[in-house]
């Protein structure tokens, strides 16, 4: 932390060219897993968040939950099950997801960036036809209830910003293969949600610092990686498990038009800040 005025003061000059260059511009930020456990960092993000907006940058927010939804499958006597890295959804799970995604998760954000000087609205995919998905098929599975979303319609998202609102958005989908809802991956959902709003950025809040080149030191994190050099880091196994999805959403959305994509450790205290407004990064930026 700063110690004296004039450092305080350095750190908003060198913010200030950030500000210029991102303000009415579009940032897209994932929150979820394992980045929301804890009531001082969720507060810490919730600050970052409304700040960004008070500057005049649209910033949205796409949330999973679960943590959440698994200790609630839990209180009810029911186990939650996973196949491929994604929660397998029963009509029942179902059915909690949307109630905790779209009920208390979805609005105890929308609460606390208002705490912290926010102005923000919830939403989840099935408002306006905003997520629209099909089932989802791969390699054989049968994962339940987990939708692929086929078409994004970012105009509630729009109608948000033009009101002057942050859009909070939880990832249940309306299927287009008949009457349901679907439970969409968050990751997922806020790469297409980037692509549709042709977002400056796309930043998914994790659990972990980002790429490194050895996992056991924190030294050997990539601040920056090209597309081009993504097929080499996965088949040398510096992409591998559970960042294969996060970095196959940041390659899509870069190649489909957002400027860059970041990887971002959620743990650290205004992480969020310092990736975007200032000249330190701590992430890995996929561009």
């Amino acid at each position: 932390m700063p110690d004296t005025l004039a450092e305080r003061a350095k750190i908003l000059a060198e913010a200030l060219p950030y500000i210029r260059e991102y303000s009415g511009k579009t940032i897209v930020i994932k929150y979820g897993g394992n980045a929301m456990v804890g009531a001082e960092l969720f507060e810490s993000v919730m600050s970052d968040i409304a700040l960004l907006q008070l500057v005049g940058i649209h910033v949205v927010v796409v949330h999973g939950g679960g943590p959440e939804i698994s200790e609630t499958l839990k209180k009810l006597g029911k186990e939650s099950r996973f196949l491929d890295g994604l929660r397998y959804t029963d009509q029942e799970t179902m059915d909690i997801v949307q109630m905790v995604l779209c009920g208390k998760v979805n609005k105890n954000i929308v609460q606390i960036l208002g705490q912290n000087g926010g102005k923000a609205l919830g939403l989840c995919g099935l408002d306006g036809g905003l997520l629209q998905a099909r089932k989802l098929q791969r390699d054989g599975l049968d994962f339940g209830l987990v939708g692929e979303i086929v078409h994004v319609d970012p105009t509630p998202v729009i109608f948000a910003f033009e009101s002057g609102y942050i859009p909070v958005i939880a990832t249940v989908a309306a299927g287009v293969d008949g009457s349901i809802s679907y439970n969409i991956n968050a990751d997922t959902a806020a790469a297409k949600i980037a692509i549709a709003l042709e977002a400056e950025r796309l930043i998914l809040l994790t659990d972990v610092r980002g790429l490194m080149l050895n996992p056991a030191n924190p030294a050997t994190l990539l601040p920056v990686a090209h597309l081009s050099e993504i097929p080499g880091l996965m088949k040398d196994g510096v992409i591998s498990g559970g960042m294969i999805p996060k970095v196959d959403c940041c390659v899509e959305a870069v190649r489909r038009g957002v400027s860059r994509a970041t990887i971002l450790d959620g743990r650290v205290p205004h992480s969020i800040l310092i990736e975007t407004l200032t000249n330190e990064g701590i992430g890995t930026m996929i561009y």
